[in-house]
């Protein structure tokens, strides 16, 4: 997939509609479809258009941001997921808007394949294949759009968007109609698809890309609806996939968690489609994960928008698997902010520098050594250290807790956070240095962005094995799949200590949660997963960071399950008045 990138500034040109509702005049400045579409080039070229939409910051670009809207992270962003957490947001937020507005692009995108394709002089196998990437992407793009928005306007390739562009006023589909809609593409999808690609294509949509992805849907149909998920009927599409290997593949778990999430392992047969990112000169083709989860000592000197909670990182188990307790660590530390700031606070000197180390910094440096492997793999740790950089060249840089975090500075090797926030920052998805010279923009990060890989479809056949009579012992056989990593190897569910005992429904779903924390941290699921489990209100409340001090107050109520449509396209199209979600 990665040659075929150079084609997408190309293909762009193609597409005649920035959103579904809001064009204006015809762009007359745009390569006209019906003498493009000649040859196969021509082709791959309209195709690497429509994955190019995957990539786009209001689509999957900030995926991780996900995450502070749910349990898992902490951002402060004030134009987008700052709104939505403290309930502050309208109908005219640009997140809302701007995640409505370029999911339709990709829908418009994958249309105008689907209706051209056959001008294309070559075979009908070959034009069955492109048909079916352009299907499967069709229905990825509707399936965020239902996940975020329920049912929603239907737009199919009989839609011609040179003629129809100023009168596109279809209403809002039914729930169930729209993911009937994704579930056939997808259906035609896994028919028409390859297993595998070659070396050269790697990246683009597989079977197995469209067999997980339908289960995923109706999984996830109570994201959003806070309707029953279909649980047999995805659990069937999940076991099919992990075990019919002469149609899917053979698929396995990366042995080293870390390095999944970085060049070496982000194109392993763990990664059943993810988004291919680029980067280097003349080559930006990426999604800018070191600028929002990054710190100042990022390439690029970035803004950590993006952090980890404190409740979070506190939740990563023991090495032994039980849960872990800050008090068995220092005393007195859960209550006492006085112990905390002396377990945990340095000192710097006039010139800026580390003058004295907390009392117990090899105290919390032998904790992390005896927690869940995937903590410091994901987390920068106080007093632990990241390959950052600084003007134009590498250097290495601590983590380290101070009175006023702002007065850190990567000149002295210590790590500077934006805004001088107290909290845990992301090592999981942030470059170090500049990649070898691969990294060349903080807007393009040469890092793959998994959307489905396997250890979340264990996750998610686990949670569906939960759901149906007597499948406890099947689900933590799953469970354990993805705890047993190589890298990973925490304890097994059931495998004799008392804190380790899961076996009625409720204790195993609590272990799901658990594991799905965890295990997809930083790929930005986590607010999906608490809207459809209907336990997002379990994120109400004051958020503090690791000293105590209170940052927000989160606000949820009933209308957070649905994002409002938003008010620019009911203006634009007056049929959707009156079809407003619940409670906006």
């Amino acid at each position: 997939m990665k040659k075929y990138k150079l084609y997408i500034t190309m293909a762009a040109s193609l597409f005649l509609a920035s959103s579904c509702y809001d064009l204006d005049v015809y762009p007359e400045d745009k390569l006209p479809v019906d003498t493009f579409f000649q040859t196969q080039d021509q082709v791959d070229q309209a195709m690497m258009g429509v994955y190019n939409q995957l990539q786009n910051e209001n689509v999957f670009g900030r995926q991780p941001g996900f995450d502070c809207l749910g349990f898992v992270g902490s951002g402060y962003d004030p134009a987008s997921y700052q709104q939505i957490a403290l309930g502050t947001y309208t109908t005219d937020n640009s997140l809302v808007t701007g995640k409505f507005k370029q999911l339709y692009e990709g829908v418009a995108r994958a249309n105008l394949v689907l209706q051209n394709v056959d001008k294309c002089a070559m075979s009908d196998e070959l034009k069955a294949q492109y048909k079916g990437e352009a299907r499967f992407l069709r229905g990825l793009y509707y399936f965020t759009l239902l996940d975020f928005f329920g049912g929603v306007p239907l737009y199919d390739e009989t839609t011609d968007y040179g003629k129809e562009f100023m009168t596109m006023l279809k209403g809002k589909s039914s729930v169930e109609d729209t993911r009937k809609f994704i579930m056939d593409d997808l259906t035609e999808a896994e028919r028409t698809l390859p297993t595998a690609w070659s070396a050269s294509n790697h990246g683009r949509a597989t079977k197995a890309a469209a067999q997980a992805l339908m289960g995923k849907v109706l999984l996830y149909k109570a994201s959003a609806t806070k309707q029953q998920a279909d649980y047999q009927a995805a659990k069937d599409y999940f076991e099919v996939l992990v075990t019919n290997t002469e149609r899917y593949g053979t698929m396995e778990l990366y042995p080293d968690y870390a390095k999944l999430f970085t060049p070496e392992g982000d194109e392993s047969s763990e990664m059943i489609f993810a988004i291919q990112n680029m980067g280097g000169v003349g080559k930006d083709f990426g999604m800018p994960l070191a600028k929002y989860l990054g710190s100042r000592a990022t390439f690029g000197s970035d803004w950590n928008n993006v952090m980890a909670s404190v409740k979070f990182v506190d939740s990563y188990e023991c090495k032994n698997g039980k849960k872990f307790d800050w008090d068995d660590v220092f005393p007195g530390y859960n209550d006492n902010i006085s112990v905390r700031k002396k377990a945990l606070m340095a000192t710097l000197t006039k010139e800026g520098k580390v003058a004295t180390y907390p009392e117990g910094r090899e105290k919390l440096l032998e904790m992390y050594e005896n927690r869940d492997p995937r903590m410091k793999a994901s987390i920068i740790l106080p007093y632990t250290h990241y390959a950052g950089w600084y003007q134009n060249a590498p250097l290495d840089t601590e983590l380290v807790l101070l009175e006023k975090q702002g007065e850190a500075h990567e000149k002295n090797g210590l790590i500077r956070i934006n805004q001088g926030h107290q909290y845990y920052l992301w090592r999981k998805f942030v470059p170090e240095g500049d990649m070898n010279g691969e990294l060349n923009n903080r807007e393009h990060t040469p890092i793959n962005f998994p959307l489905i890989r396997l250890a979340d479809v264990y996750l998610m056949l686990a949670e569906c094995w939960n759901e149906l009579p007597g499948g406890q012992s099947k689900a933590v056989e799953y469970i354990n799949k993805v705890r047993a990593r190589q890298s990973v190897n925490m304890p097994a569910i059931n495998s004799g200590e008392e804190w380790l005992k899961a076996d009625t429904k409720e204790e195993v779903f609590d272990r799901i949660r658990h594991e799905r924390l965890v295990e997809l941290a930083a790929e930005g699921w986590n607010f999906s997963d608490m809207r459809r489990w209907g336990v997002l209100e379990e994120v109400k409340g004051d958020v503090l960071d690791i000293f105590g001090k209170k940052k927000m107050t989160r606000s949820v109520i009933d209308r957070d399950y649905l994002w409002p449509f938003p008010a620019s396209e009911i203006e634009m199209n007056p049929t959707l008045k009156g079809q407003q979600n619940p409670g906006w």
